[in-house]
């Protein structure tokens, strides 16, 4: 399943990325040292949803700071829906959450706290905020 947004202003822009690393489209993407990388369970500093896919056989996938469109959020109340693994249940409403993937929040995790949930959908769903902003980064990478 892909991330997207469903609610608040963005604004697509164009940051480097990794060198050597493949990017999925509608996928969570963050900063390390100032280039674009695929989030994981440990990325804090998100950036938004890469909006263009990238794979190893690209021409320029080796090429170093190319780059990559990111769709950015605008304010802190942009809404982005996304499977959840875990349990998701009435009362996460307002709880913070970890990732398991770029593409995946993790509901059993809550050490990094770089989502909060917004709705809850079912089980296996919901709409999440990012707890930063493409001008204001607040989580923690390890």
């Amino acid at each position: 399943m892909a991330i997207k947004w469903v609610r608040g202003k963005t604004i697509i822009r164009e940051y480097p990325r990794q060198t050597s690393t493949t990017f999925t489209k509608n996928s969570l993407v963050y900063f390390i040292s100032g280039l674009i990388n695929p989030a994981d369970s440990t990325s804090g500093d998100h950036a938004g949803i890469c909006v263009e896919s990238v794979a190893s056989t690209a021409a320029d996938f080796a090429t170093a700071a190319v780059p990559i469109k990111v769709e950015v959020p605008r304010d802190k109340q942009c809404v982005f829906e996304a499977d959840v693994t875990g349990t998701l249940v009435t009362t996460s409403v307002g709880l913070t959450y970890d990732l398991s993937d770029a593409l995946t929040v993790n509901q059993g995790a809550t050490s990094k706290n770089v989502v909060t949930c917004v709705k809850f959908i079912s089980a296996t769903k919901g709409q999440f905020v990012l707890n930063s902003t493409f001008d204001t980064f607040r989580v923690a990478t390890t």
